[in-house]
Protein backbone atom coordinates (compact mmCIF):
# COMPACT_ATOMS: atom_id res chain seq x y z
CA UNK A 1 0.00 0.00 0.00
CA UNK A 2 2.76 2.59 -0.28
CA UNK A 3 2.74 5.26 -3.34
CA UNK A 4 5.23 7.15 -4.60
CA UNK A 5 4.22 10.59 -6.32
CA UNK A 6 6.18 12.58 -8.55
CA UNK A 7 5.20 16.27 -9.68
CA UNK A 8 6.12 18.30 -12.85
CA UNK A 9 5.34 21.81 -13.73
CA UNK A 10 3.63 24.50 -11.73
CA UNK A 11 2.23 25.35 -8.32
CA UNK A 12 -0.96 23.67 -9.48
CA UNK A 13 0.01 20.90 -9.79
CA UNK A 14 1.48 20.66 -6.46
CA UNK A 15 -1.80 21.51 -4.98
CA UNK A 16 -3.01 18.80 -6.88
CA UNK A 17 -0.51 16.12 -5.81
CA UNK A 18 -1.53 17.39 -1.87
CA UNK A 19 -5.06 16.33 -2.46
CA UNK A 20 -4.26 13.11 -4.20
CA UNK A 21 -1.71 12.85 -0.66
CA UNK A 22 -5.24 13.40 1.27
CA UNK A 23 -6.94 10.87 -1.19
CA UNK A 24 -4.89 7.80 -0.25
CA UNK A 25 -3.75 8.77 2.90
CA UNK A 26 -7.41 8.64 4.14
CA UNK A 27 -8.12 5.56 2.69
CA UNK A 28 -5.27 3.03 4.04
CA UNK A 29 -2.04 4.24 1.72
CA UNK A 30 1.13 5.15 2.99
CA UNK A 31 3.74 7.59 1.14
CA UNK A 32 7.29 7.17 0.38
CA UNK A 33 9.54 9.25 -0.32
CA UNK A 34 12.02 6.18 -2.05
CA UNK A 35 10.59 5.38 -5.20
CA UNK A 36 11.99 1.88 -5.74
CA UNK A 37 9.69 1.06 -2.27
CA UNK A 38 5.99 1.88 -4.04
CA UNK A 39 3.67 -0.40 -5.19
CA UNK A 40 2.04 2.53 -6.96
CA UNK A 41 3.68 5.43 -9.01
CA UNK A 42 1.76 8.66 -9.53
CA UNK A 43 3.05 11.20 -11.70
CA UNK A 44 1.41 14.36 -12.23
CA UNK A 45 2.16 15.75 -15.33
CA UNK A 46 3.41 19.02 -16.91
CA UNK A 47 2.57 19.22 -20.56
CA UNK A 48 3.58 22.91 -20.90
CA UNK A 49 7.42 21.65 -22.13
CA UNK A 50 8.00 18.77 -24.10
CA UNK A 51 11.22 18.49 -21.93
CA UNK A 52 8.98 17.68 -19.13
CA UNK A 53 6.94 14.97 -21.30
CA UNK A 54 10.18 13.62 -22.81
CA UNK A 55 11.19 12.72 -18.89
CA UNK A 56 8.13 11.16 -18.01
CA UNK A 57 8.36 8.62 -20.88
CA UNK A 58 11.80 7.77 -19.76
CA UNK A 59 11.22 6.96 -16.58
CA UNK A 60 8.02 4.97 -17.20
CA UNK A 61 9.88 2.55 -19.35
CA UNK A 62 12.05 2.05 -16.75
CA UNK A 63 8.93 1.23 -14.47
CA UNK A 64 7.01 -1.04 -16.55
CA UNK A 65 10.35 -3.46 -15.60
CA UNK A 66 9.09 -4.07 -12.19
CA UNK A 67 6.77 -6.82 -11.28
CA UNK A 68 3.04 -5.83 -9.89
CA UNK A 69 3.95 -2.15 -10.20
CA UNK A 70 0.78 0.25 -10.56
CA UNK A 71 1.88 3.24 -12.72
CA UNK A 72 -0.75 6.15 -12.73
CA UNK A 73 -0.40 9.44 -14.79
CA UNK A 74 -2.59 12.49 -13.84
CA UNK A 75 -2.06 16.35 -14.23
CA UNK A 76 -1.83 18.03 -18.00
CA UNK A 77 -1.98 15.73 -20.66
CA UNK A 78 -2.43 17.11 -24.45
CA UNK A 79 -5.09 14.42 -26.32
CA UNK A 80 -1.61 13.45 -28.43
CA UNK A 81 0.15 12.63 -24.79
CA UNK A 82 -2.78 10.49 -23.55
CA UNK A 83 -2.59 8.58 -26.89
CA UNK A 84 1.19 7.70 -26.66
CA UNK A 85 0.69 7.12 -22.23
CA UNK A 86 -2.22 4.90 -22.73
CA UNK A 87 0.21 2.36 -24.04
CA UNK A 88 2.74 2.92 -21.19
CA UNK A 89 0.82 3.22 -17.83
CA UNK A 90 -2.08 1.17 -16.22
CA UNK A 91 -4.24 4.20 -15.77
CA UNK A 92 -4.57 7.40 -16.96
CA UNK A 93 -6.84 9.58 -15.10
CA UNK A 94 -8.55 13.38 -15.25
CA UNK A 95 -7.34 15.14 -12.19
CA UNK A 96 -10.84 16.06 -11.78
CA UNK A 97 -11.24 11.91 -10.97
CA UNK A 98 -8.82 11.72 -8.23
CA UNK A 99 -10.93 11.31 -4.91
CA UNK A 100 -11.83 7.51 -7.10
CA UNK A 101 -7.84 6.56 -7.51
CA UNK A 102 -7.80 4.32 -4.42
CA UNK A 103 -10.59 2.53 -5.80
CA UNK A 104 -8.78 2.36 -9.33
CA UNK A 105 -5.61 1.14 -7.91
CA UNK A 106 -7.13 -1.70 -6.23
CA UNK A 107 -8.88 -2.65 -9.27
CA UNK A 108 -5.50 -2.64 -11.27
CA UNK A 109 -4.25 -4.51 -8.81
CA UNK A 110 -6.89 -7.59 -9.54
CA UNK A 111 -7.26 -7.34 -13.17
CA UNK A 112 -3.59 -7.81 -13.32
CA UNK A 113 -4.28 -11.16 -11.21
CA UNK A 114 -6.78 -12.03 -13.40
CA UNK A 115 -6.47 -9.77 -16.37
CA UNK A 116 -9.94 -8.60 -16.45
CA UNK A 117 -10.82 -4.91 -17.85
CA UNK A 118 -10.71 -2.28 -15.47
CA UNK A 119 -14.16 -0.28 -15.31
CA UNK A 120 -13.84 3.63 -16.52
CA UNK A 121 -13.96 6.59 -13.88
CA UNK A 122 -17.33 7.89 -13.04
CA UNK A 123 -16.78 11.45 -14.27
CA UNK A 124 -18.42 14.93 -12.48
CA UNK A 125 -19.30 13.06 -9.39
CA UNK A 126 -17.71 15.25 -7.24
CA UNK A 127 -16.09 19.13 -7.48
CA UNK A 128 -12.04 17.93 -6.68
CA UNK A 129 -11.82 21.66 -5.78
CA UNK A 130 -13.80 20.69 -2.76
CA UNK A 131 -11.13 17.64 -1.66
CA UNK A 132 -8.84 18.29 1.29
CA UNK A 133 -5.27 18.36 0.98
CA UNK A 134 -2.81 16.73 2.83
CA UNK A 135 -0.07 19.27 3.23
CA UNK A 136 3.31 19.32 2.56
CA UNK A 137 4.49 22.09 4.65
CA UNK A 138 3.13 23.61 7.76
CA UNK A 139 3.48 26.95 7.17
CA UNK A 140 3.02 28.02 3.42
CA UNK A 141 -0.24 26.52 1.64
CA UNK A 142 -1.57 26.64 -1.89
CA UNK A 143 -4.89 27.76 -2.20
CA UNK A 144 -6.65 26.76 -5.88
CA UNK A 145 -9.79 29.42 -6.37
CA UNK A 146 -10.36 28.73 -9.55
CA UNK A 147 -9.03 25.99 -12.72
CA UNK A 148 -8.76 25.86 -16.17
CA UNK A 149 -8.25 28.83 -18.74
CA UNK A 150 -10.32 30.90 -21.01
CA UNK A 151 -7.12 32.68 -22.59
CA UNK A 152 -6.27 30.77 -25.38
CA UNK A 153 -2.72 31.79 -25.96
CA UNK A 154 -1.94 30.49 -29.00
CA UNK A 155 1.48 28.49 -27.41
CA UNK A 156 -0.26 27.70 -24.26
CA UNK A 157 -1.80 24.23 -23.58
CA UNK A 158 -3.51 24.94 -20.70
CA UNK A 159 -7.11 24.95 -22.24
CA UNK A 160 -6.45 21.80 -23.64
CA UNK A 161 -5.29 20.03 -20.15
CA UNK A 162 -7.37 21.64 -17.84
CA UNK A 163 -10.50 22.90 -19.77
CA UNK A 164 -12.41 25.95 -19.42
CA UNK A 165 -12.11 28.38 -16.20
CA UNK A 166 -14.37 27.47 -13.51
CA UNK A 167 -14.05 29.54 -10.26
CA UNK A 168 -14.88 27.97 -6.54
CA UNK A 169 -17.15 29.66 -3.74
CA UNK A 170 -15.92 32.47 -2.47
CA UNK A 171 -17.02 31.90 1.29
CA UNK A 172 -15.33 28.58 0.56
CA UNK A 173 -12.06 30.23 -0.15
CA UNK A 174 -12.24 32.26 2.77
CA UNK A 175 -13.31 29.42 5.03
CA UNK A 176 -10.11 27.49 4.24
CA UNK A 177 -7.73 30.77 4.26
CA UNK A 178 -9.45 31.39 7.50
CA UNK A 179 -8.17 27.59 8.66
CA UNK A 180 -5.01 27.58 8.10
CA UNK A 181 -4.42 30.97 9.35
CA UNK A 182 -5.83 29.71 12.70
CA UNK A 183 -3.64 26.71 12.66
CA UNK A 184 -0.63 28.87 12.27
CA UNK A 185 0.23 28.55 8.60
CA UNK A 186 2.49 32.09 7.35
CA UNK A 187 2.61 32.03 3.92
CA UNK A 188 -0.67 31.41 1.54
CA UNK A 189 -1.08 31.17 -2.36
CA UNK A 190 -3.60 31.67 -4.24
CA UNK A 191 -3.83 29.74 -7.07
CA UNK A 192 -5.27 29.83 -10.87
CA UNK A 193 -4.49 29.75 -14.26
CA UNK A 194 -5.36 32.97 -14.87
CA UNK A 195 -6.13 34.01 -10.95
CA UNK A 196 -6.95 37.68 -11.38
CA UNK A 197 -10.19 36.37 -13.42
CA UNK A 198 -11.46 34.68 -10.69
CA UNK A 199 -15.15 35.03 -10.54
CA UNK A 200 -15.49 35.68 -14.41
CA UNK A 201 -17.43 32.75 -15.04
CA UNK A 202 -19.95 33.82 -12.25
CA UNK A 203 -20.98 36.81 -13.90
CA UNK A 204 -22.23 38.06 -17.58
CA UNK A 205 -19.68 40.76 -17.22
CA UNK A 206 -16.53 39.25 -18.75
CA UNK A 207 -14.31 41.97 -17.90
CA UNK A 208 -15.44 42.09 -14.46
CA UNK A 209 -13.13 42.08 -11.77
CA UNK A 210 -14.74 42.47 -8.61
CA UNK A 211 -15.36 38.83 -7.90
CA UNK A 212 -11.53 38.94 -7.39
CA UNK A 213 -11.49 42.28 -5.73
CA UNK A 214 -14.21 40.79 -2.93
CA UNK A 215 -12.10 38.03 -2.33
CA UNK A 216 -9.02 39.33 -1.29
CA UNK A 217 -10.26 42.02 0.13
CA UNK A 218 -12.24 39.42 2.28
CA UNK A 219 -9.00 37.34 3.12
CA UNK A 220 -7.10 40.35 4.27
CA UNK A 221 -10.06 40.85 7.00
CA UNK A 222 -9.06 37.52 8.67
CA UNK A 223 -6.92 38.35 11.51
CA UNK A 224 -2.97 37.33 12.12
CA UNK A 225 0.26 37.35 10.82
CA UNK A 226 0.61 35.92 7.55
CA UNK A 227 1.02 37.29 4.00
CA UNK A 228 -1.26 36.24 0.65
CA UNK A 229 0.53 36.36 -2.55
CA UNK A 230 -1.45 34.87 -5.89
CA UNK A 231 -0.58 33.84 -9.47
CA UNK A 232 -0.73 33.38 -12.61
CA UNK A 233 -1.91 37.27 -13.34
CA UNK A 234 -2.63 38.34 -16.76
CA UNK A 235 -1.77 42.08 -17.45
CA UNK A 236 -5.40 41.98 -19.23
CA UNK A 237 -6.89 41.53 -15.84
CA UNK A 238 -5.01 44.28 -13.74
CA UNK A 239 -7.10 46.65 -13.59
CA UNK A 240 -6.80 50.46 -11.67
CA UNK A 241 -9.28 49.18 -9.49
CA UNK A 242 -7.50 45.86 -8.45
CA UNK A 243 -4.17 48.15 -8.12
CA UNK A 244 -5.53 50.74 -6.21
CA UNK A 245 -7.49 47.92 -3.98
CA UNK A 246 -4.01 46.13 -3.65
CA UNK A 247 -2.27 49.18 -2.42
CA UNK A 248 -4.42 49.44 0.33
CA UNK A 249 -4.21 45.39 2.04
CA UNK A 250 -2.11 44.74 4.85
CA UNK A 251 -1.88 40.75 4.12
CA UNK A 252 -0.97 41.15 0.59
CA UNK A 253 2.58 42.56 0.35
CA UNK A 254 4.06 44.54 -2.64
CA UNK A 255 5.18 41.56 -4.85
CA UNK A 256 3.42 41.10 -8.73
CA UNK A 257 4.21 38.45 -11.10
CA UNK A 258 2.97 40.18 -14.21
CA UNK A 259 3.86 37.61 -17.89
CA UNK A 260 5.26 39.99 -20.33
CA UNK A 261 5.71 37.27 -23.04
CA UNK A 262 7.12 39.16 -25.47
CA UNK A 263 7.95 42.96 -25.75
CA UNK A 264 6.97 43.25 -29.47
CA UNK A 265 3.78 44.09 -30.58
CA UNK A 266 3.32 41.76 -33.64
CA UNK A 267 4.50 38.45 -31.43
CA UNK A 268 2.01 39.74 -28.40
CA UNK A 269 -0.74 39.43 -31.06
CA UNK A 270 0.49 36.04 -32.64
CA UNK A 271 0.37 34.86 -28.74
CA UNK A 272 -3.20 35.65 -28.40
CA UNK A 273 -2.27 38.16 -25.35
CA UNK A 274 -4.76 41.03 -25.69
CA UNK A 275 -2.45 43.69 -25.09
CA UNK A 276 0.36 46.17 -26.33
CA UNK A 277 3.82 46.73 -25.06
CA UNK A 278 2.69 50.80 -24.57
CA UNK A 279 -0.48 49.26 -22.66
CA UNK A 280 1.84 46.69 -20.36
CA UNK A 281 4.33 49.42 -19.84
CA UNK A 282 1.46 51.88 -18.76
CA UNK A 283 0.20 49.30 -16.40
CA UNK A 284 3.73 48.91 -15.17
CA UNK A 285 3.53 52.74 -14.13
CA UNK A 286 0.00 52.78 -12.46
CA UNK A 287 1.36 49.46 -10.27
CA UNK A 288 4.60 51.58 -9.46
CA UNK A 289 2.32 54.88 -8.80
CA UNK A 290 -0.03 52.99 -7.01
CA UNK A 291 2.72 51.00 -4.37
CA UNK A 292 6.65 52.74 -5.25
CA UNK A 293 8.14 50.00 -3.28
CA UNK A 294 6.49 46.84 -5.80
CA UNK A 295 8.79 44.55 -7.08
CA UNK A 296 7.95 42.50 -9.75
CA UNK A 297 8.64 39.28 -11.77
CA UNK A 298 7.96 38.46 -15.50
CA UNK A 299 8.03 35.29 -17.77
CA UNK A 300 9.18 35.64 -21.08
CA UNK A 301 9.29 33.43 -24.10
CA UNK A 302 12.20 34.12 -26.42
CA UNK A 303 12.36 31.83 -29.70
CA UNK A 304 8.54 31.89 -30.93
CA UNK A 305 7.47 31.58 -34.31
CA UNK A 306 8.42 34.24 -36.85
CA UNK A 307 10.44 35.98 -34.15
CA UNK A 308 12.66 38.60 -35.74
CA UNK A 309 15.60 40.46 -34.32
CA UNK A 310 13.69 43.72 -34.35
CA UNK A 311 11.08 41.41 -32.35
CA UNK A 312 13.34 40.51 -30.07
CA UNK A 313 15.18 43.51 -29.63
CA UNK A 314 11.80 44.72 -28.25
CA UNK A 315 11.37 42.63 -25.70
CA UNK A 316 15.03 43.18 -24.37
CA UNK A 317 13.66 47.39 -24.55
CA UNK A 318 11.03 46.21 -22.34
CA UNK A 319 13.35 44.54 -19.71
CA UNK A 320 15.84 47.27 -19.67
CA UNK A 321 12.93 49.93 -19.14
CA UNK A 322 10.99 47.67 -16.52
CA UNK A 323 13.50 46.64 -14.65
CA UNK A 324 12.35 43.52 -13.15
CA UNK A 325 13.44 42.05 -9.96
CA UNK A 326 12.69 38.55 -11.40
CA UNK A 327 12.21 37.05 -14.51
CA UNK A 328 11.85 33.34 -15.50
CA UNK A 329 12.71 33.36 -19.45
CA UNK A 330 11.54 30.00 -21.44
CA UNK A 331 13.19 29.06 -24.81
CA UNK A 332 10.01 28.71 -27.29
CA UNK A 333 9.03 24.42 -27.99
CA UNK A 334 5.61 23.79 -30.01
CA UNK A 335 2.69 21.93 -28.06
CA UNK A 336 0.47 19.60 -30.08
CA UNK A 337 -3.16 20.93 -30.50
CA UNK A 338 -2.44 24.82 -29.64
CA UNK A 339 -2.55 27.57 -32.58
CA UNK A 340 0.93 28.09 -32.29
CA UNK A 341 1.98 24.45 -33.36
CA UNK A 342 1.04 25.25 -37.03
CA UNK A 343 3.58 28.08 -37.27
CA UNK A 344 7.07 27.13 -38.31
CA UNK A 345 9.19 26.52 -35.68
CA UNK A 346 12.21 28.63 -37.55
CA UNK A 347 14.36 29.84 -34.74
CA UNK A 348 17.43 27.80 -34.54
CA UNK A 349 18.00 26.59 -30.91
CA UNK A 350 21.33 28.41 -31.09
CA UNK A 351 19.45 31.37 -31.48
CA UNK A 352 17.31 30.54 -28.87
CA UNK A 353 19.93 30.39 -26.29
CA UNK A 354 21.80 33.41 -27.50
CA UNK A 355 18.94 35.51 -26.88
CA UNK A 356 17.85 34.07 -24.03
CA UNK A 357 21.28 34.62 -22.86
CA UNK A 358 21.08 38.12 -23.62
CA UNK A 359 17.94 38.62 -21.48
CA UNK A 360 19.57 37.15 -18.48
CA UNK A 361 22.39 39.23 -18.69
CA UNK A 362 20.26 42.45 -18.18
CA UNK A 363 17.74 40.73 -15.78
CA UNK A 364 20.86 40.40 -13.80
CA UNK A 365 22.11 43.97 -13.85
CA UNK A 366 18.84 45.14 -13.08
CA UNK A 367 17.64 42.43 -10.32
CA UNK A 368 21.58 43.39 -8.75
CA UNK A 369 20.43 47.17 -8.82
CA UNK A 370 17.55 46.35 -7.28
CA UNK A 371 18.94 44.07 -4.43
CA UNK A 372 22.18 46.52 -3.44
CA UNK A 373 18.87 49.18 -2.40
CA UNK A 374 18.54 46.32 0.66
CA UNK A 375 21.59 46.62 2.12
CA UNK A 376 21.83 48.38 5.26
CA UNK A 377 17.88 47.85 6.10
CA UNK A 378 16.38 44.93 8.32
CA UNK A 379 13.35 43.19 6.68
CA UNK A 380 11.28 40.47 8.25
CA UNK A 381 11.94 37.23 6.82
CA UNK A 382 9.60 33.68 6.53
CA UNK A 383 12.70 30.91 7.16
CA UNK A 384 11.58 28.01 4.94
CA UNK A 385 14.82 26.09 3.85
CA UNK A 386 18.04 24.99 5.40
CA UNK A 387 21.46 23.70 3.44
CA UNK A 388 24.45 23.01 5.24
CA UNK A 389 25.49 26.36 7.61
CA UNK A 390 22.97 27.85 6.04
CA UNK A 391 19.29 28.84 6.39
CA UNK A 392 17.32 30.34 3.57
CA UNK A 393 14.06 32.73 3.59
CA UNK A 394 12.04 35.04 1.61
CA UNK A 395 11.01 38.63 2.54
CA UNK A 396 7.56 40.12 1.91
CA UNK A 397 8.45 41.08 -1.42
CA UNK A 398 9.95 37.72 -1.81
CA UNK A 399 13.60 38.29 -2.53
CA UNK A 400 15.69 35.18 -1.04
CA UNK A 401 17.96 35.85 2.10
CA UNK A 402 20.64 33.32 3.08
CA UNK A 403 22.28 33.86 6.89
CA UNK A 404 23.82 31.67 9.03
CA UNK A 405 21.91 28.83 11.10
CA UNK A 406 21.28 29.41 14.26
CA UNK A 407 19.41 26.93 16.97
CA UNK A 408 16.84 29.51 18.29
CA UNK A 409 15.43 29.81 14.69
CA UNK A 410 12.85 27.63 12.92
CA UNK A 411 11.96 26.32 9.84
CA UNK A 412 8.54 28.51 9.22
CA UNK A 413 9.61 31.06 11.65
CA UNK A 414 8.48 34.91 10.73
CA UNK A 415 12.49 36.61 11.75
CA UNK A 416 14.24 40.04 11.53
CA UNK A 417 17.43 39.87 9.47
CA UNK A 418 19.98 42.77 8.69
CA UNK A 419 20.91 42.75 5.00
CA UNK A 420 24.82 43.35 4.63
CA UNK A 421 25.60 42.30 1.11
CA UNK A 422 23.39 41.11 -2.13
CA UNK A 423 23.99 39.85 -5.48
CA UNK A 424 21.31 39.79 -8.49
CA UNK A 425 19.87 36.40 -6.85
CA UNK A 426 19.78 36.93 -3.14
CA UNK A 427 20.43 38.79 -0.58
CA UNK A 428 22.78 37.90 2.34
CA UNK A 429 22.48 39.26 6.41
CA UNK A 430 22.30 38.27 9.68
CA UNK A 431 19.93 37.44 12.59
CA UNK A 432 18.98 40.53 15.17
Amino acid sequence: MKYYIWTLGCAMNYADSERIDFVLQKNGYQKTLVEREAETIIVVACSVRQHAVDRIYGKVKEWRLRDNLVTVLTGCLLPMDKKKATTLFDLLLDIKEINQLPNLIKEIKEAKKSRAKISPPDIGKIDYLSLDQKRESSFRAYVPISTGCDNFCSYCAVPYTRGREKSRHRLDIVAEVKSLVTNGYKEIILLGQNVNSYGQDLTDNKKETCEFINLIKEIDKIPGNYRVYFYSNHPKDMTAELVNALAGLKHFPHYLHLPLQSGSDRIIKAMNRHYTQNKYLSLVKKIRGAMPDVALTTDIIVGFPGETESDFAETAKVMEKVSFDMAFIAQYSPRPGTKAEKLLDDISAEEKVRREKILQEILKKSADKKNQQYIGQTLTVLIDGAKKDKLYGRTADYKVVEIKKSPRINIGDFIDVKIESATAWKLLGFFV
